[in-house]
């Protein structure tokens, strides 16, 4: 009997987020496939249980807020925005490694004398008014500004914000950045301490959802296996290399002399089958870090290893995914 699904995972439904997401759950082993490409609804092959829907990214979170929907993909900027302060949204994983930005506040290029955030303090005491700042993100940019002291009045704004200054509608704006490209096309700056909150991709789920519903806990605990599992894996490369040794124990002795090729917990180490007799050939495998790759293949060399296989890792399996324990931790906190 086909299992139907009972739980409700929501993405972002347009844009750059969308595809970064879709792409990110597929690399993980979680492709989404859609039922039709202009329905809002989605199936999960690897989770059948599981219905994917498509929503803005600030939908997403008061969806999940509301328990509607029991997980959602989005970006930290609009969870802290929308989440609110009943608890009911937590946080399973706030580091998916994309959609990568920071509400900032941006001034006008002109204003040459503003450099910091002192430096706009300044020069909003001599407006003798409330500096007028256009955003999207009333909750969190007002926050920031209470906690800066800078009077203010905030204008909220459904198009494009860059413009606001030129037409005269806002002195500064709080907005979205991340190349900065847009805000130089506009001629305005970021501030270098303006940074109102660094943003990128998180995985939330509904509180209540994982503490009443044990099919949803189960649920969190596979997503966070399959994306710890990737992302770990994402960061190591799998070498293997044929080296020379009396005995496997010889040979790990040489390796754990070096500092890149130890392995996750030490190398794994198997005789080789060569065709003439008492070569004392080994095959050596250990997951190096990709940054240290050239490192550990010098040091490979170096100790006699030869014969050198780089391949990528799809997934590093934890005993339990460390996340898993700290959402656990966090809702025995608040049960």
């Amino acid at each position: 009997m086909t299992q139907q699904p009972t739980l409700r995972l929501s993405l972002p439904s347009k844009g750059r987020l969308m595809d970064d997401s879709l792409d990110f759950l597929a690399e993980c082993g979680l492709s989404v496939q859609k039922l039709n490409p202009r329905q809002y609804q989605a199936k999960m092959p690897a989770l059948p249980e599981l219905t994917i829907l498509f929503q803005r990214p600030g939908d997403i979170v008061v969806s999940v807020r509301q328990g509607s929907v029991d997980f959602g993909i989005t970006g930290i900027d609009v969870l802290e925005e929308k989440r609110g302060d009943n608890g009911e949204i937590i946080v399973l994983h706030d580091e998916l490694g994309y959609g990568g930005c920071a509400l900032m506040l941006a001034v006008p290029e002109a204003w040459t004398e503003v450099t910091d955030i002192p430096s706009l303090k300044k020069y909003t005491a001599s407006l003798k008014r409330p500096l007028r700042v256009a955003t999207k993100f009333p909750v969190l940019t007002e926050r920031f500004l209470n906690m800066q002291n800078i009077p203010h009045a905030l204008i909220a704004a459904e198009g494009t914000l860059e413009t606001a200054p030129t037409i005269g509608y806002a002195d500064i704006i709080s907005d979205l950045v991340s190349s900065g490209q847009t805000l130089q096309d506009n001629r305005l700056r970021a501030l270098p301490d303006g940074v109102i909150q660094a943003s990128q991709a998180a995985l939330i789920a509904n509180r209540k959802a994982l503490q009443t519903n044990p099919q949803a806990l189960e649920m969190a605990r596979r997503l966070l296996e399959y994306i710890e599992a990737h992302l770990r894996a994402k960061e190591n490369l799998l070498v293997i290399a044929n080296m020379r040794g009396r005995s496997p124990e010889a040979i790990a002795s040489k390796l754990f002399a070096q500092t890149s090729i130890g392995g996750l917990q030490g190398p794994t180490i198997s005789p080789i089958v060569t065709r003439e007799s008492n070569q004392d050939w080994h095959s050596v495998t250990v997951v190096v870090s990709r940054k240290r790759l050239p490192q550990a293949i010098a040091e490979l060399r170096n100790i006699g290893g030869s014969g050198i296989i780089v391949s990528p890792v799809t997934y590093i399996f934890e005993e339990e995914p460390p996340r898993y324990n700290a959402m656990l931790a966090a809702l025995k906190g608040q049960s």
